[in-house]
């Protein structure tokens, strides 16, 4: 095993996988991370699902073998599946309901009889006072931050992927969290986005018994992420607790500087977490010899609207256009570009191409 990093530092595992032995390997790298020690045994574990559509497509939500995974090394090792659950965020323009059926999470979840929660079905969504001080949550939500009570006492692992974003430049563990807990509303936060992160790890830290990451990179996604990228084979996984140094890795294997994207150096300069590679050890593959260059910059129609609204000449405009009656006209945009023009146009090729590889054939697999 090759060591990128410093001894006693944050520990992260970088490892190889493939079709056939992707179950096993999620175990040696969750062991090889230590991931008991960061759990409460005690306590309910969330299995974080990520859905960033609700189409299949390489490199954009959990992987099933992902989800698979995690969850038979928790039983393993003794972790009663009565204890966890798999949890569910909503979002105005993508329904978490088809995307779990058609990236066969519901079906892992049945098959180890595991409950399966829609966070935002949950009649308690509690008003929660922050102990730590935040950069801008308590600003853009002045009247309370509302999570899933549901949520507090409970472990977390967060079940990302490795790909890039055209807000944030890339999206893994500390992204995850924005779904899970923010209501609907969470898109008031996309202006001050990085900010938003920062503080909803704060928040994590005070709310969960344990936090953990395991990171899928079978496929990885480049260019205007979460949805509208080109995919490549990647056949790698990342595991560790440290949620910032999970970010850290991703962000340099595609090639990116960490301290560069400023979730990630925020989070580093106030304490949650470590960015520098040089600070955490790296155990498993070569991040050398294996990193790659993505598009970190590329734009859709869509998201340049988007940056628009949020940062550009309308942002003026963006308290009437995104936080009145008149909002869902922005939801329908992005679902027509998507899903009616974007997916039909160029994503169905992507599939069909990615079904001709032994991680398309696992998938239909399943």
């Amino acid at each position: 095993m090759s060591n990128y990093g410093c001894p006693g530092k944050p520990l992260v595992v970088l490892g190889a996988s493939s079709p056939t032995t992707v179950l096993d390997d999620y175990a040696r790298a969750m062991r090889d991370a230590n991931y008991v020690d960061a759990l409460d045994r005690s306590s309910q574990t969330a299995l974080k699902i990520n859905v960033s559509w609700q189409h299949w497509y390489p490199a954009c939500s959990t992987a099933p073998w992902q989800l698979e995974g995690v969850i038979r090394t928790l039983l393993d090792d003794g972790f009663a599946n009565s204890k966890m659950y798999g949890a569910h965020n909503r979002t105005v323009v993508v329904s978490a309901k088809k995307g779990e059926k058609a990236n066969k999470h519901l079906s892992v979840l049945q098959k180890y009889n595991i409950p399966n929660i829609h966070l935002y079905e949950d009649p308690e969504w509690v008003i929660y006072e922050p102990k730590g001080k935040l950069l801008v949550l308590d600003q853009i939500f002045p009247d309370g931050i509302r999570i899933p009570s549901r949520l507090i006492g409970s472990n977390v692992i967060h079940l990302p992927t490795v790909k890039t974003h055209v807000f944030t430049t890339i999206t893994g563990a500390m992204k995850n969290a924005f779904g899970g807990l923010l209501y609907e509303k969470r898109h008031w936060c996309h202006r001050q986005i990085h900010e938003t992160l920062v503080d909803l790890l704060s928040i994590q830290k005070e709310i969960h018994t344990g936090i953990f990451a395991v990171m899928d990179g079978a496929f990885a996604g480049s260019g205007p992420g979460p949805r509208c990228m080109t995919v490549s084979e990647r056949n790698l996984l990342i595991a560790g607790a440290d949620q910032v140094a999970v970010d850290a890795l991703s962000a340099r294997l595609m090639g990116l500087d960490p301290m560069s994207i400023p979730f990630l150096r925020i989070a580093h300069e106030n304490g949650l977490g470590c960015a520098d590679l040089c600070e955490v050890d790296v155990i498993g593959m070569d991040v050398d010899k294996v990193a790659w260059e993505v598009q970190s910059n590329a734009e859709t129609f869509a998201s340049r609207g988007q940056k628009l609204i949020y940062w550009g000449p309308l942002q003026i405009l963006e308290r009437l256009l995104l936080r009145t009656v008149i909002a869902p006209w922005s939801f329908l945009a992005s679902r027509l570009y998507h899903d009616v023009y974007w997916y039909n146009c160029y994503g169905r090729r992507r599939i069909e191409q990615a079904m001709d590889t032994g991680w398309g054939r696992l998938f239909q697999s399943y």
